[in-house]
């Protein structure tokens, strides 16, 4: 195979990687939604989600240590920078 083979394999890769990136990115986007949408059913209804991780997020937003809540929630839960901000926030709300 030659440096033209190479090239084309190369291009292959890098664009089945781009599609596959841009796919995952917007199921993420769409899981995130749906999170958000449940959180908001489940705060109308009155009913609190117990997870034992999110009972230590907590204590960080109570005790004012928001940027370690943040970083928790994201280590915990898996979510981008903003959905954890506005978690954390809600916690505080609360």
């Amino acid at each position: 195979m030659g440096i033209l083979g190479l090239f084309a394999l190369a291009m292959v890769v890098f664009a089945s990687y781009a599609g596959l990136e841009g796919r995952l990115g917007r199921a993420d986007r769409r899981i995130a939604r749906v999170e958000r949408k449940l959180d908001l059913i489940l705060g109308h209804l009155g009913i609190q989600e117990n997870e034992p991780e999110l009972e230590q997020v907590a204590a960080l937003a109570r005790d004012g240590r928001k940027i370690q809540a943040i970083k928790a929630y994201r280590e915990f839960t898996g979510v981008g920078l903003k959905e954890a901000k506005d978690a954390v926030e809600r916690m505080e709300s609360r």
